[in-house]
């Protein structure tokens, strides 16, 4: 059980969560999850902290096969300038270590952000708070349930 999947459950969301063994030598942990799973990339999503004007801290989830453009969060955050936030603030804000950073059950409430293309699938896979573990929800109950607004995230 972790923080992610007790606020899955806490609300009745429909979720499963779905296990894997993760490599410890593998550093691309999004497109590990997808290969392990069997499940497209474009519908796995990670969850990226970034930092908006140097100030506030802010959550893009885009699909493990994308970049996130930080000109496009940055716009959707009503924001200046965007850069990915140190590895020690995302562990210390988020509560999870890089790999395993959920959208969901976060120690702080960070504005949010969910790729546009999240909307063309019935579900969609994100970390479950560990490394090897991703929970699957409906994307419009990962916007609920994080705060989330849609917008065009990733570079092209």
């Amino acid at each position: 059980m972790t923080p992610a999947i007790d606020a899955a459950k806490k609300v009745g969301v429909t979720h499963t969560v779905h296990a894997y063994e993760h490599d410890p030598s593998c550093a691309a942990y999004g497109t590990e999850a997808a290969e392990k799973m069997g499940v497209a990339a474009t519908r796995v999503f990670k969850t990226l902290v970034v930092q908006l004007d140097g100030k506030v801290f802010a959550v893009g989830i885009i699909p493990v096969a994308a970049q996130l453009s930080m000109k496009l969060i940055a716009k959707a955050a009503g924001a200046k300038k965007a850069a990915m936030a140190d590895r020690q603030d995302v562990e210390r804000i988020t509560g999870y270590v890089l790999g395993g950073v959920s959208p969901l059950g976060q120690k702080r409430r960070l504005k949010s952000f969910i790729d546009a293309s999240a909307r063309q699938f019935p579900t969609v896979y994100v970390s479950a708070g560990r490394r090897g573990l991703e929970i699957e929800l409906a994307p419009d109950d990962l916007a609920r349930l994080t705060g989330a607004a849609f917008a065009d995230l990733a570079a092209s």
